[in-house]
């Protein structure tokens, strides 16, 4: 089989006496989705899934083509019992271009009683994305960031806002702290992974402050839903660690160049300032870019706990 072509034959049988399934049950696991459209990364390894069992000795075929070409021989699924539905299978999108997979549903064993079908596209790219690009990759780089809740704008622009997000990611997933959006960051968001993991996950609405990793975290719903690059105290005028909850809030700028602050210990506080560099920098306090200090602001009300930890 010619490695330009990434194609795929699979048979899934299934466990007597389950009960049928739609075939609008199977879905790609992987990948960005921009509207209707999924998109994966060259190279990338494409997952589908299904989310139900199906009935009796019934059992579904999927059919992988690229460029108008298809694999005749089908290769067999083996895996535990009751997995995902019972339908699992993965190729590599080996080119760039559609790849389109045809789901077909039976009944039962005899492969005349089809009783369903579907065709999913996916489209492989391979984008190259930089400060000052625009077009589909900057927007898949911005709808991959934002379906993990880091703060980006949806704009198709690789603006600072969108390299802050890439930096806050960045400092996540322990990577150089710059923002750029190498292949070892489009590789992550493209597999649906790299998002931040709650230590207060019951806590409700809440921020998180990750002192080690220098990033604010908002979070509702046991779900982190913002997530923003930021700096902390210095060693010589640390930030105070534990938890508070914010007393006073204060619009505005005022004589130490503090935008927007919310207040949660003392003279202590989350605001927005003109220099927020990638490390621990600041008197004490939180800082934030000032382009986020104003939604920072909106969110936080008085009474909401804030969990400063290492």
């Amino acid at each position: 089989m010619r490695r330009t072509i990434a194609l795929l034959a699979a048979l899934f049988v299934v466990p007597a006496g389950a009960q049928a399934a739609s075939p609008r049950a199977i879905q790609v696991a992987s990948g960005i989705q921009d509207g209707k459209l999924t998109y994966v990364l060259k190279g990338q390894q494409v997952l589908i899934q299904g989310a139900r069992p199906f009935a009796g000795d019934g059992f579904v075929t999927a059919t992988v083509t690229s460029h108008g070409r298809q694999v005749v021989a089908r290769a067999k699924l083996r895996g535990k019992v009751g997995a995902v539905g019972g339908v699992k299978l993965h190729f590599t999108a080996r080119r760039t271009g559609t790849y389109r997979i045809a789901i077909r549903v039976f009944k039962d064993a005899d492969p005349q009683h089809l009783v369903a079908g579907k065709v999913i596209a996916v489209h492989s790219v391979d984008p190259n994305v930089h400060a000052g690009a625009h077009g589909l990759g900057v927007r898949l780089l911005q709808r991959g960031l934002r379906s993990l809740a880091y703060v980006a704008p949806l704009n198709s622009s690789f603006d600072a806002a969108t390299g802050r997000a890439v930096l806050a990611f960045r400092k996540v997933n322990n990577m150089a702290r710059t923002m750029s959006a190498d292949h070892s960051v489009l590789s992550k968001l493209f597999r649906r992974q790299g998002g931040f993991t709650l230590r207060y996950p019951k806590a409700g609405k809440h921020v998180e402050f990750d002192w080690a990793r220098q990033v604010l975290v908002f979070a509702e719903g046991g779900q982190p839903v913002r997530i923003y690059h930021a700096s902390s105290g210095k060693p010589s005028t640390p930030t105070v660690f534990g938890t508070f909850h914010f007393y006073s809030k204060t619009p505005g700028t005022n004589a130490k160049g503090m935008v927007d602050s919310n207040y949660f210990i003392r003279g202590y506080a989350v605001h927005g300032y003109a220099e927020v560099p990638p490390y621990a920098a600041s008197h004490g306090c939180i800082r934030v870019p000032i382009p986020d200090a104003a939604s920072i602001f909106a969110w936080i009300q008085i009474g909401d706990p804030i969990f400063i930890y290492r």
